[in-house]
This record gives C-alpha cells, structure tokens and sequence, in this order.
C-alpha cells in the first residue's frame, strides 16, 4: 500500500521547491519536485526525480543530497534558487510528515510586565503545554520591568556573574531552562520573545538549520525597519553594524522551545560590571561566555522599542495564521509555582556554581 506525502521549502533569498513522495514503508517508490526555480539543462529536470525514487525512508537529508548530486554530476547541472540540498530537505520533510509554521493557526500573547523570573516560568509552562496538545502554537512577546541577568541552564553562575554587581546593581538573576550565553536583561532595553512549536514544525531540519528556519520571520521584520540583518549559525542575530542578538532552545518530546533576545538599548558599563566579560575563569566549572560585539537596535533604527516590536508582530502575522491571545488564571498560576518551587531557589539558581 503506497503513502503520499508532500512538502514546500522556501529557500531564503531563493525560490520554493516542492517535493512529493509516495513510499512503501521502506522506500520512496515515486517523486515529483516542482518549483519556481531555474534549473539547466533540461535533462536535469527528471533526473531529479529519478535520484529519489527508490531512496530507503531511513536516509537522512545528507544522504538524499548525495543521490541527487551523484545524478547531476554528468549533466553539469546549473541551479539557480535553489540547491540540491534543499531538494533533499524538502524530500525528508515530506517522508517524516513535517508541517510548515503557516500551516499551523498561531495564538500571539502579549502580556504586559511581568517579573522576570515569572518570564522565565513560562517558558516552562507552556512548552509542556504545547507538548501535551493543550495549547496549540504560542508565539509570546516579553515585558519586564526588573533588571535581570538571564542566563543558560548549564552555565557557571560564578563565570558568568560578578556578584558584587549583582547586588550593587539590584540584579534578579534567573537561570533558564534552555542552554546557551547570558543575557543582561534591563526593562525596556532588549526586545524578547519566545515559540512554543510543535515537534512537527521541524522534523528532518538540522538542529542548527531549525534555528534559522523559526527566526525568518525576525529577519523580515528587522529588513522593514532597515537593519540588514542575517543568521550566523549557530543562533546568532547581526547585521553589518554588529550582533543583535542571540536564540537558544529546549526541546522536550512533542514540542520545541525556542526564544531569542536582542538588545535595544545597552548600559554597557553596567553591563560589565555584572558579567564576567573578558575576565578570568574564578571557578573550575563551566566556560565563560565568549564576548561579542553587540549593536542595539534603538542605534541601528532610530526608533522606540514599542515599534520594533510593532514591526516585529507584523512581519509575523504577514507569514502566518494567528490571532491574539490572553494567559489564563491557570498559566499564570502553574508559572508561579514553578518560580517558588524551582527559578526563585537558590538550589536551581546555583545548580552549576
């Protein structure tokens, strides 16, 4: 009994191509790509198809990249828009049955100021949520009000912060459930915002390509207010003015975290009087964040915050499906408890010292 499948990659910067399967339960018995892509010469066309048919399910996107370059060899293939690689991307997409985010109908939440430890909760919270199929995909804007270092669940606390400008400052350090560098968080100077994604959404990416894949909207977004800016893998955000900012995620079976932060504005003396930037490692645990060159986006737009983020939730609900949404008493509660029973302990704060 034959199954069909069918995915549509767009290529950043590039064309769609559209690839459809039909398998067998062990291999791909046909193939159809399609596309608005310019491909020479004509033989070309068909050996496309014909590197999939006959492909085991279990090849990975490299492996079906390698079929179709080994058909394309002899012809001296020209492709313009689009590569074999994303010919195989699409052809793994389709096979595992992965969806697009615009076929996904998205809830936006906008909470209003929330304590940053709460913030953080919340990430945990939903993601469970979007993993149990209680809540379908969230894409949630922070507010905060509070001066905060947020940092990566297995980092050192003792490489990263100095604890005299913690105090001196006020800080609120939170410990994250994703991996990844520290983020010093003022109120009102970083835009953030986090996805709650169904495990669907990136079936058959690479871990490094889901993060390009899950921020092109972003890059959108920041184009229409004139930044020029692009990924750098792993989970970079810069423009040709410097780095913007950074993504990290934290998967669990079903779904997927990820949230990314970029600097509005910057104290950056207090910046490093509260990190440990370009100081010597002080413990014999965890690596210090290596320091980049970061160029806030009031710098590079001239505008407020309120209208990058503006702009941002245009740019998203340009791409996909979504309406706006409300945390209920429910999320707001469970969220609370996960900061009195674990982001608000000294045990979880502390856990790598």
């Amino acid at each position: 009994m034959s199954t069909d499948h069918h995915c549509e990659v767009k290529v950043p910067g590039g064309k769609l191509v559209v690839v459809d399967v039909s398998e067998d339960g062990q291999r791909i018995t046909a193939a159809s790509v399609s596309g608005d892509f310019f491909l020479e010469p004509e033989e070309a066309f068909p050996a496309l198809t014909r590197a999939l048919v006959g492909a085991p399910l279990t090849d990975t996107a490299e492996q079906l990249q390698q079929r179709l370059d080994a058909a394309l060899a002899p012809l001296d293939a020209q492709l313009h828009g689009f590569s074999t690689a994303d010919v195989a991307l699409a052809a793994r997409r389709a096979v595992l049955d992965a969806k697009d985010l615009t076929d996904y109908e998205w809830e936006v939440l906008r909470p209003g100021a929330l304590p940053t430890p709460l913030n953080v909760a919340l990430d945990e919270h939903l993601l469970h949520e979007v993993a149990a199929g209680r809540r379908g995909p969230t894409l949630r804007l922070w507010d905060w009000e509070d001066r905060a270092v947020v940092f990566g669940s297995y980092q050192s606390y003792a490489n990263e912060l100095d604890q005299n400008g913690v105090e001196r400052h006020g800080i609120v350090p939170v410990r994250r459930i994703s991996g990844g560098g520290a983020m010093f968080m003022e109120g009102g100077n970083c835009v953030t915002y986090s996805l709650y994604v169904p495990e669907q959404a990136v079936r058959g990416l690479s871990y490094v390509d889901s993060y390009r894949y899950l921020d092109q909207w972003v890059l959108a977004g920041l184009r229409s207010l004139g930044v020029n800016a692009w990924y750098v893998p792993i989970n970079d955000i810069t423009s040709d003015q410097g780095k913007i900012g950074g993504a990290a995620q934290k998967r669990v079976p079903g779904a997927v975290l990820h949230h990314t932060t970029m600097s509005y504005d910057i104290d950056a003396q207090k910046m490093t009087e509260v990190l440990r930037v370009g100081k010597v490692k002080i413990a014999d645990k965890g690596l210090r964040s290596a320091a980049k060159r970061v160029d806030p986006l009031r710098r590079q737009t001239g505008v407020s915050r309120e209208e990058v983020v503006s702009a941002l939730i245009d740019a998203f609900r340009a791409r996909y499906s979504s309406r706006p949404g409300e945390l209920s008493e429910e999320d707001l509660a469970a969220a609370r408890r996960l900061v009195e029973e674990k982001f608000g302990t000294r045990e979880w704060t502390h856990r790598v010292p």
